[in-house]
């Protein structure tokens, strides 16, 4: 069913791949307008844009700090957009981190970002590829510190989000979510680390009282297994437990989803990949699935 609103979106930073991304748009027919916002002089014209022009020179594959307040502009007016009604979603082209950073702004990615402007308290990255659904307990953080991270608040505020935006957004009534424990087998009964027993199973029993269907905490070289899968979302503690799972078996063609946000917003699954920018070998095929799952996610 068409939408009346138009989707939003971000053609990211402006040396890497995401301008060429955006060409695969005109090209394609979907269920609302497009909008794209970034620097028209190096869009394709044949699409809808919302120009912001970058004040320093663009390059392939040469990213310059200049543009990157320019770039963070170009998103709050999207998330702004959604926020008040103008849009029905966000979809978002990627960003490199260390160039916003080396502007001098603090970032550490699409997911915090959005969530400070929107004020939501929990923003949950998830990762979709087809029926297979890979959320995370923590995203962007060094490994040292995803241990002190993982509280049992903090665990329990990422399940219920989760539980919450499958029935919401995704239309599951009941959704069975397998918690990946944080230690390799789980942490053998303490043997190999006490958080999984001490933190991540009390969260489990707990909110299982409560009403959500969760089994764990399962080890992660378990609960991606064939036999273990058949659930609607698996909860992988860190980026790097989680993602490379579900990248080998859709790279390209999986969608990042931003759960816990008064917007919908979704984003494609790989990088600026500045080696491909101008060469025309960029695959459009995760933007195209994220518009077509963020479409499908504002229908509800």
């Amino acid at each position: 069913m068409a939408l009346g609103k138009p989707l939003v979106v971000t053609a990211g930073e402006p040396a890497g791949i995401g301008p060429e991304l955006c060409s695969a748009l005109a090209d394609s027919s979907f269920a609302a307008d497009v909008i794209v916002i970034g620097d028209a002089s190096i869009l394709d014209d044949r699409l809808r844009v919302i120009d912001t022009p970058f004040p320093a020179p663009v390059v392939h594959g040469q990213p310059d700090p200049e543009n990157a307040r320019t770039l963070l502009d170009g998103l709050t007016k999207a998330a702004e957009g959604c926020l008040d009604g103008r849009y029905s979603g966000l979809v978002t082209c990627p960003i490199a981190k260390w160039v916003v950073a080396d502007s001098g702004v603090p970032f550490t990615g699409h997911t915090e970002f959005l969530a400070d402007l929107t004020g939501a308290e929990s923003p949950v990255m998830l990762l979709v590829a087809g029926d297979m659904r890979v959320a995370l307990a923590s995203t962007h953080l060094p490994l040292r510190e995803v241990p002190d991270f993982i509280t049992a608040d903090r665990l329990t505020r990422v399940l219920k989000v989760l539980h919450a935006d499958l029935q919401s957004k995704f239309g599951i009534d009941s959704p069975e979510i397998i918690v990946c424990g944080l230690n390799p087998h789980a942490g053998e009964g303490g043997l190999l680390g006490s958080e999984d027993r001490s933190v991540i199973a009390p969260v489990i029993d707990d909110l299982t009282r409560q009403g959500l269907n969760l089994r764990g905490p399962v080890p992660a070289d378990t609960a991606f297994t064939p036999a273990s899968r058949d659930c609607d979302a698996i909860l992988a503690m860190y980026h790097d437990q989680g993602l490379p799972v579900l990248k080998f078996a859709a790279f390209g063609h999986a969608v990042n989803v931003t759960l816990g946000l008064p917007i919908i917003r979704t984003s494609v699954d790989h990088g600026t990949a500045f080696d491909l920018a101008g060469t025309g070998k960029a695959d459009p095929g995760s933007l195209l699935a994220a518009v077509e799952l963020a479409l499908t996610l504002a229908s509800r």
